[in-house]
């Protein structure tokens, strides 16, 4: 499948999905980052790993990001964040879910769409200490 079929397809589909498997990437990514750490214990790496894939931190993510986002990137954020998910966080706010979903919607679309690079850039925004 072609991207305009690819984006043909997600313009007329549910976001969560997508949000789904951006979480799995994003999780996976910070994971990967998170084996360059010189952990003793594997709780740290599950207290490093936590730091970024919390929804806050994907919401903060999503902040640092919105000026880069093009028009259809956009449109992917703003309907994945009015998507009603039939849970939210037990330890995030209602906005704060909203936004981890549309972060991880994002990254799910850009995987789908092999937008490596762009992928890979916004990934790393989202690790980012600034």
């Amino acid at each position: 499948m072609n991207k305009k079929e690819m984006w043909n397809k997600i313009e007329k589909t549910n976001l969560l999905p997508l949000a789904f498997l951006g979480d799995s990437l994003h999780t996976l990514y910070v994971r990967q980052k998170c084996l360059s750490l010189s952990c003793t214990k594997m709780a740290n790496y599950h207290h490093e790993s936590a730091k970024y894939c919390k929804a806050s931190a994907q919401a903060r993510a999503l902040d640092k990001i919105m000026p880069l986002l093009n028009s259809q990137e956009t449109e992917i954020v703003r309907r994945a964040r009015n998507a009603h998910p039939k849970h939210s966080a037990k330890n995030a706010s209602g906005k704060d879910y909203n936004m981890a979903t549309a972060f991880e919607a994002l990254i799910g679309y850009l995987y789908l769409t092999e937008q490596t690079n762009r992928l890979n850039e916004f990934l790393e925004i989202s690790t980012s200490e600034e």
